[in-house]
């Protein structure tokens, strides 16, 4: 490796916090507002161009090992280190990030109000997620996953929206507050288990892969791996701490839904896999069962809970929580084959309601409604709209040629492998998600078109340009999936509990 490969991932953390600085110490709004939004994109262009840096010098014949590894001292008395690497698990996500980040900062340009503040903490959150991916210290893992998450509840609570129903509204602040108490309950469990750890292995370092080859006592192991499943799992919408998410999706601004559901989420799935199975492998095979069955809940409840909503953004709320279900069934099933399907999930996931958010803001955004019930027939005033949601529709309901298809085979073949009757529940959620998928689509889309719907202009060109770019990704994922999955499943087979 040359000397860019050494600090790659130190300028990936380093850019957006830096392009936050900058937007805090630019002059102005006004006037200066576009040359801000064409410098955080191309910050965002920069962190992506990083990326692909990364994909190309990564040796992906050896994807179990960490690689791009930077170490710096920082608290030698407490052992706290800059230590940073990435696996192919980490690598995936990355790829994840990298494609979301521009989208959602593209996006954005249709926010007017205090937009030098709104670009501001889009910056400060995703570079908390580059710092959770990349982290090889338990210390700055947690610091960035805090990061990441608070900036949500000054997002949604000023540029979200509020939600009325019939009998009453569910505002914006009372969303982000609870989105905010509910993850930061889940991030008490998991600095208490973090500590935990660094008292018990008694080597004075939060490093991660030493942590990782402690081999700490199975007694231990099994009252602490549940404290990681859940604080970790509160962030990926695990049931029955999942409530907060589809309201956060719900309330968040276009961009912010889809940084939301796009990478925030899938950081709570991979700090189980990093710091609870591959630290806790005899805690994890314990209380897999338990997430399993948590697991299927997920996918089977959000799966009717879906299909029970008249706002469209609930509906993809709670498709999300039914979609990170097969993350979590894929991880309980610690079978390579599941495994790899979990990871690959959250990458489809990722994708798939980023463009789905962006999809549900532009309808928002013209017609000022998500109602369901009133919208109807929009294919004939938005048909580029009609059809990337349809490519996302599909994705979303596995149909065959999309990536959705790929990641849950991969998840159902690890079931069938270990727990074949939760395997048939997941093909049940599965049929489900297909009822209220294309439902949606032919009420929204295809229906009579409404005479009040009949000036509704299409997408915009940023839109445009999103949704092109992320349905594309969803069908070469779908179509060509190996390269994905090979680095992936290099990445998983190091987990020395997971079997197949």
């Amino acid at each position: 490796m040359n000397g860019f490969d050494d600090s790659v991932l130190i300028l990936l953390v380093v850019l957006p916090f830096a392009a936050a600085l900058a937007l805090i110490l630019w002059p102005g709004e006004g006037d200066q507002l576009r040359p801000m939004k064409w410098f955080s994109s191309g910050v965002a262009l920069a962190t992506t161009a990083s990326v692909v840096w990364i994909l190309l010098r990564f040796d992906y014949t050896d994807g179990a090992q960490y690689q791009f590894i930077s170490e710096t001292d920082w608290l030698e008395q407490l052992g706290i280190g800059f230590d940073l690497g990435v696996d192919g698990i980490a690598v995936a996500m990355l790829a994840l990030t990298a494609i979301a980040f521009p989208a959602a900062i593209l996006i954005g340009w249709n926010v007017d109000a205090r937009s030098k503040d709104y670009l501001i903490l889009l910056n400060l959150l995703v570079g908390g997620v580059y710092g959770t991916f990349i982290s090889l210290d338990l210390f700055f893992l947690f610091f960035f996953y805090e990061i990441a998450v608070l900036p949500m509840y000054l997002l949604i609570s000023f540029w979200g929206s509020s939600t009325s129903f019939p009998r009453f509204t569910r505002s914006k602040e009372y969303s982000a507050m609870k989105l905010v108490l509910f993850l930061v309950g889940g991030s008490v469990l998991i600095w208490v288990s973090i500590i935990a750890m660094f008292v018990e292995a008694d080597l004075n370092t939060f490093n991660l892969v030493d942590l990782q080859r402690v081999g700490f006592d199975e007694s231990f192991q099994k009252w602490v791996f549940p404290l990681l499943m859940v604080g970790f799992g509160l962030l990926g919408g695990l049931w029955p701490l999942h409530t907060w998410s589809p309201d956060g999706h719900v309330s968040a601004p276009t961009s912010v839904s889809m940084l939301h559901a796009g990478v925030l989420m899938k950081l709570g799935a991979f700090g189980i896999i990093r710091v609870g199975i591959q630290t806790m492998p005899e805690g994890a095979e314990a209380w897999a069962p338990l997430l399993l069955g948590m697991g299927a809940v997920n996918v089977i409840y959000g799966s009717i809970a879906a299909m029970s909503q008249t706002d469209l953004k609930y509906v993809i709320g709670y498709s999300s929580v039914s979609h990170m279900g097969y993350v979590f069934l894929g991880l309980a099933t610690l079978h390579t084959l599941g495994v790899t399907g979990a990871v690959l999930q959250m990458f489809s996931h990722g994708i798939m309601t980023a463009l789905m958010f962006t999809l549900a803001g532009a309808i928002y955004q013209t017609s000022h409604t998500r109602d369901i019930g009133i919208l109807s027939g929009l294919a004939k005033v938005m048909p580029v709209g009609a059809f990337f949601f349809a490519i996302a529709g599909f994705a979303s309901l596995g149909l065959p040629g999309f990536s959705g298809f790929v990641a849950e085979l991969l998840v159902f073949l690890g079931l069938f492998q270990t727990y074949p009757w939760v395997g048939a529940l997941a093909v049940i959620g599965a049929g489900i998600t297909a009822v209220y998928m294309l439902r949606l689509l032919a009420k929204v889309y295809f229906g009579e078109t409404a005479r009040r719907w009949e000036s509704l202009p299409d997408l915009k060109l940023n839109e445009k340009l999103v949704a092109g770019t992320l349905a594309l990704i969803l069908l070469v994922v779908g179509f060509a999936p190996f390269f994905l999955i090979d680095v992936i499943r290099e990445g998983v087979r190091h987990i020395p509990v997971v079997t197949g």
